[in-house]
């Protein structure tokens, strides 16, 4: 196939970039999920090199690789029931062990343990659940002898780089319809040119013309990727975190609870990308035999929940954030925001109760409020605009049980939001 020139395929993929992310911007909400040898170990994903472990050495877990029938069932069900609209899977990690059926690489989940092709059984189970399907693909491979002397080496380049793209042919080749290919570390060389990316990845998109790709083969592609941190970027972005802030890979559960992620964390979280024009996708790392950690599932479950209620203020088009750039995010001190498309509706996500049961919208022009409902009940509740641009909302209670109550907000036309409208020495 005739490759573009870099402008040539920028401007090709920018054309049908809106049609292809059309499903991933109304998303939102995403599963990671990191698992290989190094869920046998439980020390790290990045185990084998920050410990030094030798190849042979570190080879020996591939024996033991168990994971139990139907576990890719089971990931996707739990992100079914957390109200997640996609997943990704490590199929190979920097360690080099792929977890399906390759012709390319006989380090494999199919020659080694289980015998079995997981990325075949991922897929299906994303199918069953009505998933859309995401492939992480390391570009870095610590075993493969041309993995750190491509850098330096042009014959070894040419290697290494054949046998990346042959890998990744394989996986968008041999299972159907995939929606997401999510590079990570193009290392140890550091430019588009050297990794040939630009080239391999138009070959890449033949194969799957709807795919995306994210930023991390050294191209921007279709989104970025800002890892264990939340920061909004000028671009589609999708915010990658562990569940613990420690690991991407499984972690004894009973330590790491301490540091995982609640409920309410979740959404917090959730919120600030719905907000912000972004996706979060938040990671679990199954234990050696593929079954999930146990401080994964009662968040999750509790966040699917809250979503059935009120994922109005979550998925679909969304209005991005009209405080771009800004480090105040909107709402009001106890509470986030979500903006609906045309800017007469504004979903108030409410942390923290108001002690009084009463709490002010603030900094609102050019339409007034019409109804006040709490959006998982759909109840009304009382509210009065106010001459100087606040709308109060008043008798506000919250039910045992129940956490982050949304408040739906409708006005009469679209709003223009200028909090602080009081105090302008405020910088916003």
């Amino acid at each position: 196939m005739e490759i573009l020139k870099k402008a040539d395929y920028e401007k090709m993929i920018a054309e049908s970039r809106d049609q292809r992310m059309d499903w991933w911007r109304k998303a939102r909400f995403g599963m990671f999920v990191h698992y290989g040898l190094y869920s046998i170990i439980g020390r790290h994903e990045w185990v084998m090199a920050m410990e030094g472990i030798d190849k042979k050495d570190y080879e020996k877990y591939a024996e033991q690789f168990m994971p139990e029938e139907g576990c890719c069932r089971k990931w996707a069900k739990l992100a079914k029931q957390a109200g997640m609209k996609y997943m990704v899977l490590t199929t190979r990690h920097h360690e080099g062990f792929s977890l399906w059926d390759s012709k390319v690489n006989p380090f494999n989940s199919v020659n080694y343990g289980c015998h079995r092709d997981i990325v075949k059984e991922f897929v299906e189970a994303c199918r069953e659940e009505d998933l859309k399907i995401g492939f992480y693909s390391s570009i870095m491979d610590w075993r493969h002898p041309d993995g750190e002397r491509c850098a330096y080496d042009n014959e070894a380049r040419r290697r290494f780089l054949d046998y990346i793209e042959a890998l990744n042919t394989e996986l968008l080749s041999n299972y159907g319809k995939i929606d997401i290919l999510w590079y990570d570390v193009a290392q140890p060389m550091e430019s588009w040119e050297a990794w040939d990316s630009l080239a391999r990845n138009q070959r890449l998109r033949a194969l799957q013309p709807d795919i995306i790709i994210n930023d991390r083969s050294r191209l921007n592609e279709d989104f970025g990727t800002p890892e264990g941190k939340i920061r909004v970027l000028d671009r589609d972005w999708e915010a990658c975190m562990t569940f613990n802030d420690i690991a991407w890979g499984y972690l004894d559960e009973t330590q790491a609870l301490p540091y995982a992620y609640t409920a309410q964390r979740i959404l917090r979280m959730l919120n600030t990308c719905a907000c912000n024009g972004g996706n979060l996708l938040l990671n679990i790392g199954p234990k050696a035999d593929g079954s999930i950690p146990a401080d994964a599932i009662k968040p999750l479950t509790e966040v699917g929940k809250w979503l059935k209620d009120n994922g109005e203020a979550v998925y679909g088009d969304l209005h991005p954030n009209l405080l771009s750039g800004s480090w105040y995010r909107g709402g009001n001190g106890i509470s986030g925001i979500t903006y609906g498309k045309d800017l007469k509706t504004v979903y108030l996500w409410n942390w923290i109760s108001p002690p009084e049961g009463r709490m002010f919208f603030s900094g609102v022009f050019g339409g007034k409020a019409v109804r006040v409902t709490k959006l998982a009940t759909g109840e009304d509740v009382s509210f009065t605009n106010t001459d100087d641009h606040r709308v109060e909302l008043k008798g506000l209670t919250v039910s045992e049980g129940e956490f982050v109550p949304v408040y739906k907000i409708e006005f009469d036309e679209a709003i223009e939001y200028k909090p602080f409208h009081k105090y302008p020495q405020i910088w916003y």
